[in-house]
């Protein structure tokens, strides 16, 4: 492998969180699976770690979202 970063497959850069956390729990599936090639379990693998970061953008978005939040708007 080259070491350089890939950008993530546009079909994971427009998926909601709880679509790319699906779709990661099914790569974990397959993975612990076994019986895949070297090159697929490769290809998971990658996809994992885009997906993953894909819910932790929603995740890091979502804190930033109610880190601004007004304080009083949770006590009405």
């Amino acid at each position: 492998m080259s070491g350089t970063e890939q950008p993530a497959s546009p079909d994971i850069e427009s998926m909601s969180y709880e679509t790319a956390r699906d779709a990661l729990v099914a790569v974990v599936d397959e993975l612990e699976r076994g019986g895949a090639t070297l090159e697929q379990s490769l290809a998971l693998w990658e996809r994992g770690e885009a997906l993953a970061t894909r819910c932790e953008t929603w995740l890091t978005g979502a804190r930033a979202r109610l880190d601004r939040a007004p304080q009083g708007a949770a006590d009405a």
